[in-house]
């Protein structure tokens, strides 16, 4: 399916101005979502009362967007004012300065967009990319969009322009304010600490070696439940509270000397996935294979009393 632009603007770069379409960057992934029901199965619906009169259900088609400017009295805006103030900002992204690519902290980074060039766009667009990569440098821009101002990150990749929104000072919080102790590791422990980094450590990102083991998890005992067994909680060994903690070094030695071989073998091929194993009564358990070290609880399936399977509604 082709990606739908969201917006057409343009990017001023000195007095050069750049037209350009603004796309949606990311998308979410499907999250697994449990329904409201009432206790005999049925859906519940959400419904808006008045305040003053709790009774009466107040339908989206009646109702109106206001503003409070003083406590409990409104100024009501219609439809075509709130479109007014909207469209009334500048298409503009506004360059005002140019820095070194990395000097924004990741921390201030908001929700990202791809730049493309418009028609009659596309030189301009590949001389500002082409710049700023060989400069090393991102641009700092304003931008105006739906009724709020951003600062914005743009950033050049080998395949075109990444517009970043980035978060106003005090809209971010201070790792200060926690008061965080700090301790002196010694000498020992920080060249084991460093030995351990440098074993498991990456050359590159790269996203696709990662999926959500959680989702896979949840799904596999939704089926589970839908063949009729019941799902429990079971405590795991590291759930367990320790009286104090052990020797760092020796915990660091210990680590030094298994990750090789789980390094290796993660290098030479991937993971082969785990046959399903059987649950008690001879049935098979699809969340053995979906179990992974270090989650919190894993579910436990046991068998409940027979009950007619159902087919998984399958997705429209």
């Amino acid at each position: 399916m082709a990606a739908r632009s969201i917006a057409s603007l343009s990017l001023s770069f000195g007095l050069v101005s750049i037209p350009v379409r603004l796309y949606s960057a990311t998308e979410s992934s499907a999250t697994v979502r449990f329904n409201l029901l009432a206790k005999d199965g049925s859906r519940v619906k959400q419904q808006y009362v008045s305040e003053r009169d709790p009774t009466v259900v107040v339908p989206r088609s009646e109702m109106v967007k206001g503003y409070e400017f003083e406590k409990d009295r409104y100024v009501i805006f219609q439809p075509d004012e709130l479109k007014a103030l909207e469209e009334g900002a500048s298409h503009a992204i506004e360059i005002v300065t140019f820095i070194p690519e990395k000097a924004v902290d990741p921390i201030y980074f908001d929700k990202a967009y791809f730049l493309a060039p418009d028609k009659r766009g596309g030189k301009p667009y590949n001389l500002l990319k082409e710049a700023m990569l060989q400069s090393g440098r991102c641009a700092l821009a304003k931008w105006a969009w739906k009724s709020k101002q951003y600062v914005v990150q743009v950033r050049a990749g080998e395949d075109g322009l990444v517009l970043q929104q980035l978060l106003y000072a005090d809209e971010v919080r201070s790792l200060k304010d926690l008061e965080i102790e700090k301790l002196t590791p010694s000498p020992a422990e920080l060249k084991l600490a460093l030995q351990l980094i440098d074993q498991i450590s990456e050359d590159s990102y790269e996203p696709t070696m990662f999926e959500d083991e959680e989702k896979k998890r949840v799904l596999a005992a939704i089926d589970a439940k839908i063949e009729g067994k019941h799902i429990v909680a079971v405590e795991h060994a590291e759930d367990s509270p320790t009286a104090e903690v052990i020797d760092l070094a020796e915990m660091l030695r210990a680590s030094l000397s298994r990750t090789p071989a789980k390094a290796a073998a993660k290098k030479v091929a991937a993971p082969a996935k785990a046959a399903p194993a059987k649950a008690a009564g001879g049935t098979v358990s699809p969340l053995v294979a979906t179990e992974r070290k270090g989650a919190r609880r894993a579910p436990k399936i046991e068998e409940a009393s027979p009950q007619p399977v159902r087919a998984r509604a399958a997705k429209k």
